[in-house]
């Protein structure tokens, strides 16, 4: 029998899988939509990462489960928070102090991690969409583009246009105006992604190594040259950064 360690992170958007070796080595992972059965979706991403493993349930000792339904992982051992799982990943990549911003598909962390890899506070949006990956996927339609088309758009863009509304609802009002005034897409993309990096800086201000995860990094790559080009940080984008929470859980689970 191997020794296989699984952390499971279900968000409200996606749930994810990671399983790691005892070695601490990611061997299998495994993503769905969460939808509206949780632990459906929990058991498919189990099973994925076992089939990516090629590895069977029995090999898993002991399983951690993380975010807003980890309620809903009738096989996990334990449970942890998304801060301390985020922290965690970010920290197996990036051993030592940083802040950690996790923007996923309905709300955005910053997380203060010590040269010791402990959390030592975070700040969380919960109000609204503004800076999340729902925020995107509203807008991009106004753009009657794919939001997976954002950031490969946003790159060729020429110019910098400063949207002034956080507000989902006002930001497509706000297009409406930029797409009559005859701006170019690109340069709207780019306008969009840079209002996620402000509504995050204005939540707390960043400073130091900044390292990026969740999903809105995985498919806005372009995100972290804004955040380097408009607020002037060292930013850090770790592998499968959709995956460092369940990463995270994952690696609580091997201790």
């Amino acid at each position: 029998m191997r020794e296989l360690y699984l952390g499971v992170d279900v968000g409200s958007w996606s749930t994810k899988a990671v399983l790691i070796d005892g070695q601490r080595r990611p061997v299998g992972k495994g993503i769905r939509r969460s939808g509206v059965d949780l632990a459906r979706a929990t058991e498919e991403c189990r099973a994925e990462a076992l089939a990516a493993a090629g590895a069977r349930a029995e090999d898993i000792r002991r399983a951690i489960a993380t975010g807003f339904g980890r309620d809903a992982v009738a096989f996990a051992n334990g449970f942890r928070t998304e801060i301390s799982c985020h922290a965690r990943g970010a920290f197996h990549h990036f051993p030592g102090e940083m802040t950690v911003v996790d923007i996923g598909g309905q709300d955005s962390k910053v997380i203060r991690v010590g040269a010791q890899g402990r959390h030592m506070s975070f700040r969380m949006n919960r109000k609204c969409a503004a800076g999340t990956g729902a925020f995107l996927e509203e807008t991009a339609i106004k753009l009657s583009v794919p939001s997976e088309k954002l950031s490969e758009l946003a790159a060729r863009s020429t110019k910098r246009i400063q949207l002034g509304s956080f507000c989902t609802v006002f930001t497509s009002t706000e297009i409406l105006g930029l797409i009559r005034r005859g701006e170019r897409v690109e340069d709207i993309a780019r306008g969009l992604l840079a209002s996620v990096a402000a509504r995050i800086v204005e939540m707390e201000p960043l400073s130091g190594t900044v390292v990026l995860t969740g999903g809105v990094i995985a498919h806005q790559p372009f995100l972290k040259e804004i955040f380097e080009q408009d607020h002037g940080l060292r930013v850090l984008v770790p592998p499968d950064p959709q995956f460092i929470g369940a990463l995270g859980a994952a690696l609580y689970a091997a201790d």
